[in-house]
């Protein structure tokens, strides 16, 4: 039995424990079906008294019901338990009184009938409550509860990122794994192979008797990135059902493959020196001698070209940073086996989560865009096997590659990094023709406005022109703005699109002008504040 005793964690709230409030005991609750069924979870709490309620909810409630206008069909009032059924409904719980105040026995009756063989749980109070405060009550619960969990998740997210940061063993981690849950972790190759066990109480020869022949019922999950699953981090005894388990082992799997590539890393000290002298390099801290010096120091051949690539990679909605930096070093390697054999030399190095740098060095300056495309093809066509054998998602698969000029020289080569950067943002944020590479010239006005950004007079002229619409004065101004821009001042199109009558976006246009203190009609001053308005939004975006 998991105790999660370091963590705090409670028993998620059911339909027992809603039963138990005050406000609903109150009414005498009388189980008449699915009495077997009350420890399922409760997501939330709903009120509802007509049919055909199935399809407005998610699944998880507890249906709050007088069941007033069809109480006396057992057909109706049957048909009304299917659908709550069939939406995942936790429980129904049904206040069956008259008008009077009295237990209505003959809705009962009817209700005990319709409710017969039903795996829904279904409760009936003969006496009248107030759904109000059913609802304020358990929403509190259930609010608590969730408040918890982020709590919980947070301290999880803490306790695993300190031992990355502490360089910690996979033994550790395991160890501590097993503390927070407060049972036996197991860490097994993909072959079913136990390479570490931590916890448990029944010791060792018990617990891994007969190990290799284990179903899938334990809660357990992949350790590995970007396809390589290399183990898995097991639970014994708990069932894969465990939300809450299954989340400390997730971030654990995380922890154990960042220390395996943390180890591997510190074995690999020619790749770490190469990163560090392309840091440095990037750091204009090396003169064109010195780090042609270094560079044959640390093994790299001499190129007639250097050129400066930056890949970009696409985060997912909620992608917590770890998860991140893993799929950023799996993309980093695949671009490095792709790279090696087609140039003459290649060093990568981290920019910010979610982005690296390569300087590729070429014996043939006219070889650029020939060998970039077949390098970009090599890592895709990897990445899309790996798709679809299942080992990735398609997440893995989101990234832009942008590109600068190709120099003469190391020093040159690496003062490009930073516009190759700005180039695979700013496509990384475009509709445009998709292509292996992006260079400045593909990303036209939008890429020349990323290079300046951090120039103080382009934002002195930004801020000029655009005024008070910076603080948000008025709040709608900016995306107004942007609209009457993208759609080439045609205010019809504009209309559409902002979902205003013609009235109110002839009022807004008026007070946007008095805002800027220009003319929108003017062709001189779209350009300007265009220009302004990319400036605002590149600042905007991460």
């Amino acid at each position: 039995m998991v105790v999660k005793a370091d963590l705090g964690w409670e028993e998620p709230i059911t339909v027992r424990s809603l039963l138990e409030l005050d406000e609903v005991r109150f009414g005498r609750p009388e189980i008449v079906n699915g009495g077997d069924s009350l420890d399922r979870p409760v997501r939330w709490v709903h009120v509802a008294d007509s049919e055909g309620v199935g399809a407005l909810i998610e699944g998880g409630e507890l249906v709050l019901s007088t069941a007033a206008g069809f109480r006396g069909s057992r057909v109706r009032v049957r048909r009304f338990l299917e659908d709550l059924e069939r939406g995942g409904a936790a429980a129904a719980l049904i206040e069956l009184v008259d008008k009077q105040g009295s237990p209505d026995e003959q809705a009962v009756a009817v209700l005990v009938e319709a409710a017969a063989g039903l795996a829904l749980p279904v409760v009936v109070v003969r006496r009248r409550i107030k759904f109000v405060r059913v609802t304020q009550a358990a929403h509190r619960l259930l609010i608590g509860e969730q408040l918890a969990r982020l709590e919980q998740s947070r301290r999880v997210h803490e306790v695993f990122t300190q031992l990355n940061l502490e360089s910690a063993d996979e033994q550790r981690i395991v160890d501590t794994t097993a503390r927070l849950l407060g049972g036996a972790v197991v860490l097994e190759d993909v072959a079913h192979r136990v390479l570490l066990l931590a916890g448990g109480d029944g010791g060792k020869d018990g617990l891994l008797a007969g190990w290799s022949a284990r179903g899938s019922e334990d809660a357990q999950v992949p350790v590995g990135a970007g396809g390589r699953v290399w183990g898995r981090l097991v639970a014994p005894g708990v069932g894969s059902d465990d939300a809450q388990v299954t989340q400390v082992l997730e971030r654990a799997g995380q922890a154990l493959t960042l220390a395996r590539m943390a180890a591997r890393d510190e074995e690999d000290l020619l790749h770490r020196a190469r990163a560090g002298f392309l840091q440095a390099l990037m750091a204009a801290d090396l003169t064109e001698e010195e780090a042609r010096a270094r560079a044959r120091a640390l093994g790299l051949s001499d190129a007639k070209a250097y050129v400066p690539v930056a890949v970009r990679m696409t985060p997912q909605p909620g992608e917590d940073l770890t998860h991140l930096q893993l799929r950023e070093r799996v993309l980093m390697e695949e671009f490095l086996a792709a790279a090696r054999p087609l140039v003459g030399s290649v060093i990568t190095a981290g920019l910010r989560t979610g982005s690296f740098a390569l300087l590729v060095g070429l014996q043939r300056q006219g070889d650029v865009d020939g060998v970039l495309t077949r390098v970009v093809h090599r890592v895709k066509k990897e990445l899309e096997q790996q798709l679809r054998s299942g080992r990735l998602s398609e997440a893995d698969l989101a990234w832009t590659v942008g590109a600068g000029p190709a120099q003469g020289s190391l020093t040159a080569g690496a003062a490009g990094l930073q516009e190759a950067a700005q180039v695979a943002r700013t496509a990384a944020e475009l509709e445009i023709r998709a292509q292996p590479f992006y260079r400045l010239s593909d990303v036209r006005l939008r890429g020349l406005v990323a290079l300046l950004a951090d120039d103080p007079r382009v934002r002195t002229f930004a801020e000029a022109e655009l005024g008070a619409l910076l603080e948000g004065r008025p709040a709608w101004g900016l995306d107004l703005l942007d609209l009457y821009l993208r759609h080439g001042g045609n205010k019809s199109a504009v209309a559409r699109a902002a979902h205003l009558s013609r009235q109110s976006l002839y009022a807004r246009l008026e007070r946007l002008e008095s805002a800027l203190g220009v003319s929108l009609d003017d062709p001189e001053s779209r350009t300007a504040l265009h220009v302004a308005l990319l400036w605002a939004r590149l600042r905007q975006s991460p």
